[in-house]
């Protein structure tokens, strides 16, 4: 079965009415019932539990010589934010946010450096190499860091694993050290898109020069969309890394801030990647248009070859197919100016001879002009 190539499938996010109360969060009817996860962990010790509800989480977060990674994934329970309303103080602007999951890549600080608000957009390919394009939302206080992914697609995997084993700074780092580390998963997970078209331009190209078809434009034109897509998540994204390294919240320690610089400069790096790989799938483009052209002028020029060959023979067809004879059939009457060898001995052998002699002419003349090569 031939393997259909990537696509990007733009999503119809539901957005409020206009004139619709600010802070007034809507949860999408079809949105997945939460699976909520606690990872409490320290330098020491690392702990992971599900839980069914939040509402007593104010109680498993109370021990400060942990930190906390709530992680939940799926938007369907109103109660989930309705807690963090009342007992966290989170604003209703950012629950919005949240469940608007149509935001752009952004970081808000609140409440006298009580929270910190950010937002990503992870980008993945799915099963049948569709690219999906989630948001991922961040709430980050001195303690806990609250993430919320709209389905249960496990992008931070990673991390985790970093969390269990231990090693480097993903347990002393603090909660903001971990929002880091996510975040520079899902930049990661840019470069691994970029990869894969790189590749999928590749093959397209060496298409073109093989075998180009109808589909090379469909398929170019697809990454290129897909592109678009990673640029429009690419470029907020880097002004929000910029935004958190020169910030000035007590809630972002300052070795936060030099990885931070790091994920930054991958952002950059994207950037001149996703210009680079536009700039092949537009040559693409242009050389499959270009190889069309050519194609087409070929096919003219053997037509145009063709048609130069018998129009000589055809107008001498024409010519001895009015049958103007010389006698009248009836009177025996000699008719002047009329067809004197239309009565010739041999006379359709030797205009087959003369048809012969002028198309071998013509074809001599095209060859030595070079229109055979």
């Amino acid at each position: 079965m031939k393997k259909e190539k990537p696509s990007s499938k733009r999503k119809r996010y539901k957005i409020p009415e206009p004139g619709t109360s600010p802070g007034l969060y809507i949860i999408d009817g079809e949105a997945l019932k939460p699976k909520i996860v606690l990872h409490t962990y320290n330098d020491k010790s690392y702990k992971k539990e599900k839980i069914k509800n939040i509402s007593n989480l104010d109680k498993l977060i109370e021990d400060k010589d942990f930190f906390y990674w709530l992680d939940i994934r799926g938007l369907g329970d109103p109660n989930i934010f309705e807690t963090l309303y009342s007992k966290f103080d989170i604003s209703r602007l950012v629950l919005e946010d949240i469940t608007s999951s149509y935001q752009r890549p952004t970081i808000d600080e609140y409440d006298n450096d009580n929270y910190i608000f950010a937002v990503s957009r992870h980008l993945y390919l799915d099963e049948n190499d569709t690219l999906i394009n989630e948001q991922v939302s961040f709430i980050l206080s001195d303690h806990t860091l609250i993430t919320f992914q709209e389905t249960y697609v496990d992008c931070f995997e990673p991390v985790r694993k970093r969390l269990e084993i231990g090693k480097g700074n993903i347990r002393v780092g603090g909660s903001s050290y971990l929002m880091y580390a996510i975040m520079d998963v899902i930049v990661d997970q840019y470069f691994s898109l970029l990869n894969f078209w790189g590749e999928e331009l590749d093959a397209i190209e060496d298409r073109l020069y093989a075998h180009p078809d109808k589909r090379i434009m469909h398929d170019t034109q697809a990454i290129k969309r897909s592109l678009i897509t990673i640029r429009k998540a690419v470029w907020p994204e880097r002004d929000k890394l910029n935004d958190i390294i020169r910030s000035d919240s007590p809630l972002i320690s300052e070795l936060t801030k030099t990885y931070m610089k790091d994920a930054y400069d991958h952002c950059i790096q994207t950037i001149d990647f996703i210009e680079s790989l536009k700039e092949i799938a537009s040559a693409n483009i242009d050389m499959n248009l270009s190889i069309i052209s050519n194609r087409m002028n070929e096919i003219m020029k053997v037509l145009t070859i063709i048609s130069s060959i018998f129009i000589p023979l055809t107008f001498i067809a024409g010519i001895y197919g009015m049958n103007f004879s010389r006698e009248d059939p009836v009177t025996g009457k000699v008719m002047p100016a009329n067809m004197p060898e239309l009565y010739s001995p041999h006379g359709y052998i030797w205009t087959w001879v003369v048809m012969g002699v002028i198309a071998v002419v013509q074809i001599i003349y095209f060859w030595r002009k070079g229109w055979f090569k």
